[in-house]
Formats: structure tokens, C-alpha cells, sequence
């Protein structure tokens, strides 16, 4: 389990790892009981720090899609919150395609042009992509 940290994007860190694993767990990439790297571990990974690793994995402990096993550190939960219906992981993306569609419109794209775009994008990804990059 990795995650894409973009320290210069507008989205605060501990947001981009929170929703990462949102969308990791509603794709079923992630599985319940399975082991979230520590918060030392991924701050020392990103050169990040630790508290904003902790508050990450404390809001998803509050949601419910994160659980802590003594011993173990933080695990998906057993039973994530309804995060992973095929609805939820639509809403998860549609935030994201909404920024994207109002650039779109700022730069003065066409629906089939902003399509083609994200076509292209889609497709210079490998099936399954991840989001693996360190």
C-alpha cells in the first residue's frame, strides 16, 4: 500500500491520503484486515509530518473505514462504512471531474474535446492503475 503524495497540490496532504483510501477501499484494491503502513513510515516515505499522516488516519477511524488493532497499527475495517458501493465510488470521482469540467470550460474546450482529454488520460494509465507512484 502506497500512497501519491503531491506536496504542491491545493489539496491540504492529509485530504489527498484520506481520499485516497477511499477510493482504494470502494474499488476493492484494498481489502478489510488488511495493514495501512504507519504513520512513521509514511511521513518518513514523503518527508511529511507524522500529525498529518495521524489526522488522516484518525478521520478515517472516525468514518469507520479504518479500524486500530493493537499490534497492528491501523487495518481497513472489517465492515467500511457503505463507502463501496458501485454509487459511492462514482461520488468519490465526481469532485474531481467537476474542478476538471469547470477548467474545461474556462479554457473554452468543447464537450467531445474535454472528453477526448480525459479519454487520453485514461488510456495512457495501465488497467488497474493504483496510483502507485512514492
Amino acid at each position: 500500500m502506497r500512497f501519491s503524495i503531491h506536496p504542491s497540490a491545493a489539496e491540504p496532504i492529509y485530504r489527498q491520503i484520506v481520499e485516497q483510501v477511499r477510493r482504494h477501499v470502494a474499488s476493492g484494491q484494498w481489502r478489510a484486515g488488511e495493514e495501512l503502513p504507519s504513520v512513521r513510515a509514511v511521513a518518513q516515505e514523503h518527508a511529511i509530518n507524522p500529525m498529518t499522516v495521524s489526522k488522516a488516519y484518525s478521520l478515517l477511524e472516525a468514518e469507520g473505514l479504518l479500524e486500530r488493532r493493537r499490534g497492528l497499527g491501523m487495518v481497513i475495517a472489517t465492515r467500511p462504512a457503505a463507502t463501496a458501493r458501485a454509487g459511492q465510488r462514482r461520488a468519490l470521482l465526481e469532485p474531481a471531474l467537476q474542478l476538471a469540467a469547470q477548467q474545461a470550460r474556462q479554457l473554452g474546450l468543447s464537450d467531445e474535446e474535454a472528453l477526448a482529454v480525459f479519454q487520453r488520460c485514461l488510456k495512457s494509465l495501465p488497467a488497474g492503475e493504483q496510483d502507485d507512484a512514492v
